[in-house]
């Protein structure tokens, strides 16, 4: 389980983030939500280990993993989708996959054959350069990529954003598919409360920095979510 304690964070001297709390369990998908400009990537960047927190503390499974560097929290399974993708648009398909080998023991340096299950697109553009798919494909290869890592605790950041229509329902479909197996813990971020009202198992909503509203997604009203949504 993920267990984030009342962290604050620091951008020089704005605060980003006030005594945010959340929980990301195994088998759960726990759904951050908010409009633009509430702490929500600050939240992830704080999990993932982009950016370091003023105070309070994360633990990862028991771990304090608090003060570990984004290198040492994936290698401890812990990885990101960001948005944008971030995919490298001069490497191939292959190479971008590849990538994902850097948080991994040697033995382990492969691709699963199950990756190309979940997105057949993928194995059909192996030598086709990044930069030279759709943003949906570019979307699949970024979630190519960190499931090449054997994450315990994915967190994606709106994976929708750019994305048509039919792609979002497949990766609806994938992520959900990794939720219902229960090895995963999975952080998605989202603007888009649709898609994540059909996924979430836990909602935590966010407004200027901080956790205004947060629960399982059965003990809760669409109407108290939704305000917080609306510009």
């Amino acid at each position: 389980m993920l267990s984030v304690e009342n962290i604050d964070l620091f951008y020089g001297a704005s605060q980003a983030l006030r005594r945010v709390s959340l929980e990301v369990r195994k088998g759960e998908i726990t759904s951050l939500l908010g409009r633009n400009g509430v702490g929500k990537t600050s939240t992830l960047r704080a999990v993932v280990g982009q950016h370091p927190i003023a105070s309070g503390k994360i633990t990862w499974n028991g771990k304090d993993i608090t003060n570990l560097s984004s290198a040492q929290r994936a290698r401890d399974g812990i990885a990101v989708i960001p948005q944008g993708r971030e995919i490298f648009p001069l490497l191939t398909v292959h190479e971008n996959l590849k990538t994902g080998f850097a948080a991994l023991p040697r033995k382990d340096r492969y691709i699963p054959l199950e990756i190309f299950d979940l997105f057949p697109v993928l194995k059909d553009m192996l030598r086709r350069r990044g930069g030279d798919l759709s943003g949906g494909q570019q979307q699949q290869l970024a979630i190519g990529r960190a499931l090449v890592m054997r994450p315990r605790l994915l967190v994606l950041d709106e994976p929708t954003e750019g994305i048509q229509p039919s792609i979002i329902k497949d990766i609806g479909n994938v992520i959900a598919l990794l939720r219902d197996r229960g090895e995963m813990a999975i952080l998605l971020v989202e603007q888009y409360f649709e898609f994540a009202r059909d996924l979430a198992d836990q909602f935590a909503v966010m407004d200027r920095g901080e956790i205004v509203l947060a629960g399982a997604k059965k003990d809760m009203l669409e109407s108290d979510v939704r305000k917080f949504l609306t510009v």
